[in-house]
């Protein structure tokens, strides 16, 4: 068998022959080779951004406590804040998944279509890249919150994808907003076509000092053309608008009374759906929000850690959100439903590696409603816009603590009608909640007029 074995050198590809130790007569090669480690769903340019160092140098650094050491506040850092242009921090990568088809097996799912989650991931290392060419290595730069990710128009086909985007806001604060946008990638020498723009979001990052975990000041943004002053001026709107829908939250204030009359129609609805002695019979449609929930749990390994190494990076929570989501849309509608939109959504703490992160998703609210309200339906009919509430959780390793680390809200639109009934308070909560993302959808700064990356 030895000799078998030592007979078909010829069959290995000569990159990898090249990277084999020279054989020793009367020695048996190791019939082995690995190239570096590459993390899933992340494509190299971006993970080589991301992760800097082999976990394992990192994890005997912080046994021999020498990490702390490392870390350098700002303060004795001489650091250039002057103002810095768009153009600066602009950043483009190309996934060549039409050609490479091992690099498309990280990305493809079952169906042959490009997996999205796996597109956020990169899309939240991208925006890393893009933070660190504004704020420079001396500070720590995380991802504070996803303002808002929509679908231009639907990926229909397997092609190389441009992910490109810069800083479009940033006052000289501790944070930025980052807007980032996938499109079908141009031929050579030629640029992205506004039909051939797939996705567009909006990342707000926060710069801190990698010693005392406080915010610091970065480079205010200058601009230099009429077009970079709306995208400015966007970016400023976008910030007042989540400062004055936090000052709205249920959590801070009662529900108006529309959404008082709304509650109170629906308590009603669902009271008779349930009494033998009324006419009232719940429709074929209709599903009680806590039927719709769906559970997940995951410990969290290092092959998904940020470039700080010992928390995870957000695009894996993106992912792990999203695919969430869309397995309960499915689940709750019996179709596959297709993706448009994730609403701003805030990262509340992080995420240690080695913790085990718990996922909730519901469905939360449909525009085809169970009592009439005046809202606009946006699905053709036969079809409904779902709202799905992903909550997520993390715990320690031996169950302590636990911290909430941020609520996503996913809107798809499935191939059925589908009527929310919420039983609970906490349910109307939830209900208002999402409907309130919803009817704001349109009112975040619109991005569809044109590129944002020309």
């Amino acid at each position: 068998m030895a000799s078998k074995v030592r007979s078909i050198p010829h069959l290995i590809s000569p990159r990898i022959r090249g990277a084999l130790p020279p054989q020793i007569p009367g020695r048996s090669r190791p019939f082995s080779a690995c190239s570096r480690c590459r993390t899933d769903g992340v494509y190299r340019e971006l993970t080589a951004m991301r992760t800097r160092v082999p976990f394992i140098e990192a994890f005997r650094n912080q046994q021999n406590g020498t990490t702390k050491s490392q870390a350098t506040s700002t303060k004795k850092v001489e650091r250039d804040l002057t103002p810095k242009t768009m153009s600066d921090s602009y950043t483009k990568v190309i996934l060549p998944l039409a050609r490479d088809p091992w690099l498309l097996d990280s990305y493809i799912n079952s169906s042959g279509h490009i997996r999205l989650g796996t597109i956020f991931m990169d899309l939240d290392a991208l925006a890393g890249v893009v933070s660190y060419k504004h704020t420079g290595d001396s500070v720590m730069t995380v991802t504070a919150a996803v303002d808002r990710i929509t679908l231009q128009h639907p990926l229909s086909e397997i092609c190389d994808l441009e992910l490109s985007g810069k800083v479009t806001f940033a006052t000289g604060r501790s944070s930025m907003e980052v807007s980032l946008q996938v499109a079908k990638a141009p031929e050579e020498g030629k640029e992205v076509q506004n039909n051939d723009i797939l996705m567009t979001c909006a990342f707000t990052m926060v710069s801190l000092d990698p010693a005392t975990k406080k915010p610091v000041a970065i480079a205010p943004l200058k601009t230099t053309s009429p077009e970079e002053e709306r995208l400015f001026a966007q970016g400023q709107a976008n910030y007042d608008l989540k400062k004055s829908l936090s000052s709205q939250a249920l959590r801070k204030q009662t529900p108006n009374d529309e959404e008082s009359d709304l509650i109170h129609a629906l308590w009603l609805a669902q009271l008779d759906y349930r009494d033998p002695s009324t006419s009232a019979r719940k429709p074929s449609s209709a599903v009680y929000m806590s039927s719709t929930t769906i559970h997940s749990v995951q410990i969290m390994q290092p092959q998904y850690r940020n470039r700080h190494n010992f928390m995870i990076f957000g695009g894996f929570l993106l992912k792990s959100t999203f695919e969430l989501a869309f397995t309960c849309a499915s689940a709750a509608s019996h179709t596959r439903p297709t993706f448009i939109a994730l609403d701003p959504s805030t990262f509340l703490h992080p995420v240690p590696v080695g913790s085990v992160l718990y996922l909730t998703a519901t469905v939360a609210y449909s525009d085809s409603p169970l009592v009439p309200t005046g809202d606009t339906k946006a699905s053709p009919e036969g079809y409904s816009r779902i709202q799905i509430r992903v909550d997520s959780k993390v715990r320690d390793i031996e169950h302590g603590e636990t911290k909430p680390t941020g609520t996503f809200n996913y809107t798809f639109e499935v191939k059925k009608e589908i009527k929310v009934i919420p039983e609970t308070y906490a349910q109307y909560m939830l209900y208002l909640d999402a409907r309130r993302k919803y009817q704001l959808s349109g009112g975040m700064v619109e991005r569809k007029k044109g590129s944002v990356m020309e």
